[in-house]
């Protein structure tokens, strides 16, 4: 997740839709005062060699603290910092009015059944359970996180200026330079991030019927937003 002051925009990143290469693209043109919330150890040592920059800013001011916030601090409770995959409803808390209504707001967003199979491997899943669809039902953790719509909505409601579609980065790019008023165009690092985990490219070959219909149910305005299909 970024918050960028030097180009008025916050990243609110979502789980596996390239959100850490996107954000390791967008590291390179952040400032000093800007915040980056931490990423793997591997990705945050490339991020450092690509983009001279690495996780900064992330421990949330105490002068942003929420009354709640105090009651936690003095009971012994962590400190309050920005992190990785962070809610929009928890960011949009620790930010100035302004700064929130003013920024520029965008995500990624995935084909939900290519997105599916891809957290079903990188999650380890295909050890511990016999399909995609027994893992969406058993594993609550798993389906939590395959539910991208609570990042990036509040009250069910998305809170984007824009949605992206990771199946075309390339307008993102584009979309972002123009947007922010960028000198040179953005580019993609040379490097994917949690990339080899996945045993099978096709999702088609690994989607039952079941799982499909699960699929479809849990992500039916994505599906309808989008117009994605099986």
């Amino acid at each position: 997740m970024i918050i960028s002051h030097k180009h008025k925009f916050i990243f609110i990143k979502t789980k596996k839709t390239a959100g850490t290469s996107v954000e390791i693209a967008l590291s390179k043109i952040c400032g000093k005062n800007d915040i980056l919330t931490p990423i793997s150890p591997n990705d945050e040592i490339f991020r450092k060699e690509y983009a001279n920059i690495s996780a900064q800013n992330f421990l949330i001011p105490l002068n942003r603290y929420l009354f709640s916030d105090y009651i936690q601090l003095f009971k012994g409770r962590r400190i309050k910092k920005f992190y990785n995959h962070m809610p929009s409803n928890d960011i949009k808390k620790y930010l100035s009015e302004k700064e929130w209504n003013s920024y520029y707001k965008f995500s990624i967003e995935r084909n939900p059944y290519d997105r599916a199979v891809s957290l079903y491997f990188w999650r380890g899943a295909d050890k511990k359970y016999s399909s995609v669809y027994e893992f969406l039902k058993k594993d609550t953790k798993g389906s939590h996180a395959f539910m991208n719509q609570k990042i990036y909505t509040i009250n069910d409601q998305i809170i984007l200026d824009k949605l992206y579609q990771y199946e075309d980065l390339g307008f993102l790019l584009r979309d972002l330079t123009t947007k922010l008023q960028l000198k040179e165009k953005l580019q993609m690092p040379n490097y994917k991030a949690k990339s080899n985990t996945r045993k099978i490219r096709d999702y088609k070959a690994v989607l039952d019927e079941k799982a499909i219909k699960l699929i479809s149910e849990m992500s039916k305005e994505l599906i309808k937003l989008f117009d994605y299909k099986f």
